[in-house]
């Protein structure tokens, strides 16, 4: 009976101190859209601290490769996560990236082998086969555990952040140029929305690259 009275003065206190982190969570939204009007999916939305964050764990995330295309062809991860590429087709694919923020090789390979990748400074990241040209995926390495990746209808959701002041960061993959970085304040309880128009984006490829050696593998 008295460990159960000690296991409810511990139990009780923690209980009350996560609903309240919950309830006192503030909601950011963001809306992006380029210049003529059109919502833009995969655009990566991420809510930076001003005060240096420090990371003790390591989440790790999955990139399959299906049908000779990366899934999702977009990701955001907080720095320091690791990223498995299962490779689920029945052909072997050499994934790589050249990118200042992660430069790594997995050569060829499938099923589960290829071992993961840790992604431990912030930037963008693009990924490509060396077998299969048209094989280009993107990972966005953020200094934050708040972020998102726009959906369907541009629209970007962030739930559960603390209140404070934050650094606003936006990246797209067809970005020719960094987006101006802006300040948000936050409130407890607060629900924002804003809207974002993207200047600085590439034309959308409509053709895809030939993959000539794609039968050899």
């Amino acid at each position: 009976m008295k460990l159960l009275l000690q296991c409810r003065r511990v139990f009780v206190p923690v209980v009350l101190m996560l609903l309240s982190i919950s309830v006192d969570a503030a909601e950011f939204s963001l809306v992006v859209k380029d210049t003529k009007g059109n919502l833009q999916s995969d655009a990566v939305v991420a809510l930076v601290p001003v005060q240096k964050n420090q990371y003790t764990d390591t989440p790790t995330v999955v990139i399959d490769q299906i049908d000779k295309q990366f899934v999702p062809g977009v990701m955001a991860v907080r720095v320091n996560t690791l990223v498995r590429f299962p490779n689920s087709d029945d052909i072997r694919h050499h994934v790589y990236s050249f990118s200042p923020a992660k430069k790594f090789e997995l050569r060829l390979y499938h099923g589960m082998t290829a071992e993961p990748v840790l992604f431990d400074k912030p930037g963008t990241v693009v990924l490509g086969c060396n077998i299969h040209d048209s094989m280009v995926g993107y990972i966005f390495v953020v200094d934050t555990p708040y972020f998102a990746v726009a959906d369907a209808q541009g629209m970007a959701r962030i739930s559960q952040v603390p209140a404070g002041k934050y650094q606003l960061e936006i990246y797209h993959p067809r970005m020719n140029s960094n987006y101006p970085v802006s300040s948000v304040q936050l409130t407890e309880n607060e629900t924002k929305q804003d809207l974002r128009v993207l200047d600085n984006l590439s034309e959308a490829k409509t053709s895809k690259l030939d993959d000539e050696f794609s039968d050899l593998f």
